[in-house]
């Protein structure tokens, strides 16, 4: 149990008291975004409003994703297999740990209990939906979707179905991956990891190192999807391919477009705007004509690909490890409004994109607020109450954050 101050009990009520589900738009079927050709990184600027943080919960472990139910309360998984509640409480905050089967979660290195997507039609099925690595007899199986319930009472849930299952696994878990967004139209879309495999991210029957667009109550890819009329069944669940190791994705207010953000090697972490079909251009196997993970070759590897999908935002020479990424949305933002949050890991910041009209990133700011005060930062998503939600991801006392502007 985690108890709060005043300060942090009203802004937790505010929560408490949002009634509408978090989702985003959609991208549409026939859309197809602008190629960005921001290939290079903005100068960073200074954040042109403050920022209040408040430590909403403590005590967490690899806090890897939050999910909005909408009485208010929020779901956050722990990548050790472990799913908590926060919820209001006589005396503030209260934190409590949902009792639930996490059994065969395979927990090592990058790997285990990941996304969380809450499904639209909640409050009638109770249903969300979790990315998680999973073991069979101790031995790593794959990385999987699977669908739960949550009691009414939200002290237990328990597992309705894998929803997808076949998603490539690393023994050592590197590149697990998997972050899933529910969008209007009711897709759910997930950014996928490569499993450092160097034949995964150039390979459509493959569900590793893509962009899927699924269907959450069968598991199936959409009709409209790019490929879908292939005989494989990954193939049309598939909207774009060669990516690294997605690990934020964020559908941008009032627009069609849809972002990545994945790790690069040693440099070049990238902000991707999704257009369905597209090659992105990571081929660690050069054409199959190797046999390692080759990581030397570009992160958009426009010699081999020439229209491999430029990225719209680059880190260039720096490593930042940025992972969650959402929109900051509303009138309460002022000058932020419309911005694309991206928080670090190895960075430990949180870094805010100004989206241009042609849909790659035309400025920088890094608050400093969140400039390695909290360490390594994992998820980013916005609220019901229009407030950005941070976890740390430190490996103890780790905390979920609320980010809102100054006054």
């Amino acid at each position: 149990m985690c108890m709060m101050g005043g300060m942090a009990r009203r802004l937790i009520a505010i929560l408490l008291s949002a009634s509408a589900l978090v989702t985003a738009c959609t991208q549409s079927p026939a859309a197809r975004p602008p190629e960005s050709s921001s290939v290079s990184p903005p100068p960073s600027e200074p954040a042109p409003v403050g920022l209040d943080v408040v430590e909403v919960a403590d005590g967490l472990e690899h806090a890897w994703d939050v999910g909005f139910l909408p009485d208010g309360k929020l779901l956050v998984t722990e990548r050790s297999g472990r799913l908590r509640l926060l919820s209001s409480g006589d005396d503030g905050a209260e934190m409590r740990t949902v009792q639930a089967d996490f059994s065969d979660v395979y927990d090592l290195g990058e790997g285990g209990l990941m996304g969380v997507a809450v499904h639209p039609d909640f409050a009638k099925t109770r249903e969300f939906t979790t990315c998680q690595t999973h073991q069979e007899d101790g031995e790593p199986k794959d990385v999987r979707l699977v669908t739960w319930r949550l009691s009414e009472d939200g002290t237990r849930a328990v597992k309705v179905k894998p929803l997808v299952t076949g998603l490539p696994i690393n023994e050592s878990g590197r590149h697990s991956g998997c972050r899933p967004v529910v969008t209007k139209d009711g897709a759910l879309l997930v950014g996928t990891g490569d499993s450092a495999d160097p034949d995964v991210p150039q390979d459509k029957t493959s569900l590793g190192g893509k962009v899927l667009r699924i269907d959450p109550e069968t598991g199936k890819g959409l009709s409209n999807n790019p490929f879908a009329n292939s005989d494989n069944a990954n193939t049309r669940r598939i909207v774009t391919y060669g990516h690294r190791n997605i690990q934020g994705i964020a559908v941008q207010p009032g627009t069609d477009r849809v972002y990545v953000a994945e790790h690069g090697p040693d440099i070049d972490d990238e902000v991707n705007l999704v257009e369905f079909g597209r090659n992105y251009g990571w081929d660690p196997s050069q054409g199959g004509t190797v046999d390692s993970y080759d990581e030397s070759v570009p992160m958009t590897d426009r010699e081999r690909f020439p229209n491999a999908m430029r990225p719209a935002w680059t880190s260039g020479d720096m490593t930042e490890a940025i992972c969650g990424a959402t929109f900051l949305s509303g009138e309460r933002w002022g000058a932020l409004d419309g911005t694309l949050a991206v928080v670090a890991l190895k960075g430990s910041k949180l870094i805010l994109l100004t989206i241009g009209r042609e849909g790659g990133a035309v400025g920088r700011s890094d608050p400093p607020e969140l400039d390695e005060e909290y360490g390594r930062l994992r998820a980013a998503r916005t609220g019901p109450d229009g407030a950005l939600y941070i976890t740390t991801s430190n490996g103890e006392d780790d905390k979920l954050l609320r980010v809102t502007p100054e006054g």
